[in-house]
């Protein structure tokens, strides 16, 4: 597979200071250890400066909160207004996430940024909005929500950022973002930043941004290639069991694993626990407040093992994950790269293991296909398959019964003779009809009339 250079990912032959940002930002800059900024932060953030909407896409994990939040705060030293800046997201956890990261990189700036998200009381953010934060960072929901009361003025927003839009178009935002982007109707700048950009995507920049420019930055694969990427196949009852097998036989350091749906969360934290791993789990059944703390702990390195639904895949912006695991391959290959873009962030190397059931072949295939890399297909040779469950033998009998009797209904109508009552008469005409007169019969190739 391809192995990228720092090259790839980073504009190594300039620095910050050829972005045209304002000296308290590059200070913040240097002050967090960052020398050289990535392609995409290097496109972009001179166009924002200038005031430009912009299209951009880049694959996860090359920096596309600075790359809009760098220019965000340029704006905002030089004119500091509340509500300013409004940053919608698709989770909560990814509003938490950008609000940090813009604090951090706003450094000695005298700028307020606040999350807004659902699964925190109303009153609680109320209060806070009242004190006028510069930049608004939240789901399209809960922003909608405020606006209604009449707690977050559209008028005064300069510049509306759209982070993940594919993501928030999945699962179901697309009403909400239009409403959102239909009620600023005061001169302002856009931004859409994405991992892919789809038709739909197209179309919004179409309506909603003026005269974008549009960057796109994939390097050789959407995926980010210092991830070693790996298939495993297996059958879907063995699927707990090699998922413990493997993180006692290599030891991953911080791992995230990432399940299509809440039970097979559960069932697989159960399982591991069973087996002496401890976890942590996290999806939309989880009390905000839980989700929070469990979050920080995975941040801090007390949770070494994350079990998610993929409502973190776009909140999770954690350094050091060594390892991501998708125990069940995402049926949208997009989701894939946003997965997968969790570890081997700003350089570094990581790891994703993905588990292919016999009947998954193609979801791979369509992997492949939209991150133009080759993912490498292995079974395990010292993992011992366990014996097929009874409950999946018993479906097996059922389903070759079914086909069975299906079969034979088939060929017993084929054998059927047709009712008395609609057998042909001899002497109708094609279609049933009878005449009134008797027709000639056919002898010898003409038609003669009978004799009375």
């Amino acid at each position: 597979m391809h192995i990228d250079t720092d090259a790839e990912i980073f504009r190594t032959e300039s620095g910050f200071e050829a972005l045209g940002l304002r000296k308290e930002i590059l200070t913040a800059i240097g002050k967090l250890g960052f020398v050289h900024p990535t392609h995409i932060q290097s496109e972009l953030v001179p166009l924002a400066v200038e005031g430009r909407d912009v299209l951009g896409q880049s694959r996860t994990g090359t920096g596309k909160t600075a790359a809009f939040g760098l220019p965000l705060l340029h704006r905002l030293a030089e004119d500091p207004s509340p509500f300013s800046g409004l940053v919608l997201c698709p989770t909560r956890e990814l509003a938490i996430q950008i609000s940090k990261d813009l604090q951090a990189l706003a450094g000695d700036l005298p700028v307020k940024i606040m999350p807004v998200y659902g699964g925190q009381r109303v009153k609680v953010q109320s209060d806070k909005l009242k004190k006028n934060p510069h930049i608004l960072v939240g789901t399209p929901g809960r922003v909608m929500d405020f606006h209604q009361r009449g707690e977050l003025p559209y008028d005064k927003i300069q510049m509306a950022v759209l982070d993940e839009v594919d993501r928030m178009l999945d699962i179901g935002f697309r009403d909400d973002i239009r409403r959102i982007l239909g009620g600023m109707t005061q001169k302002h700048q856009t931004i859409f930043v994405s991992a892919t950009i789809s038709e739909e995507i197209e179309r919004l920049a179409r309506k909603y941004l003026t005269n974008p420019e549009r960057l796109t930055h994939e390097g050789k694969s959407l995926t980010v290639a210092r991830v070693d990427q790996q298939a495993w196949e297996v059958n879907p009852w063995d699927k707990s069991r090699l998922l413990a097998h493997l993180i006692k036989k290599h030891e991953p350091e911080v791992t995230i694993v990432f399940c299509r749906t809440k039970m097979a969360v559960d069932r697989t934290s159960k399982h591991l626990a069973s087996r002496g791993i401890k976890s942590e789990v996290m999806h939309g059944d989880i009390r905000q407040s839980r989700r929070n703390r469990v979050l920080e702990e995975f941040k801090t390195g007390k949770v070494k093992l994350l079990i998610a639904s993929d409502l973190a895949a776009r909140g999770i912006d954690v350094d050091g994950i060594t390892h991501v695991v998708n125990y069940d391959i995402p049926d949208n290959p997009d989701d894939y790269v946003h997965r997968i873009g969790r570890t081997a962030r700003a350089g570094r190397e990581g790891n994703a293991w993905t588990f292919i059931c016999p009947d998954e072949g193609h979801l791979l295939m369509q992997v492949e296909q939209l991150t133009n890399v080759h993912i490498p297909s292995n079974k395990p040779d010292d993992f011992e398959p366990g014996p097929i469950p009874e409950s999946v033998l018993r479906r097996r009998e059922e389903e070759t019964q079914r086909l069975k009797d299906a079969e034979k209904n088939k060929r017993t109508r084929s054998l059927e003779l047709p009712d008395e009552s609609k057998a042909a008469d001899s002497n109708a005409f094609p279609g049933g009809v009878v005449p009134k007169s008797m027709p000639g019969r056919r002898m010898g190739g003409r038609i003669r009339t009978r004799r009375r």
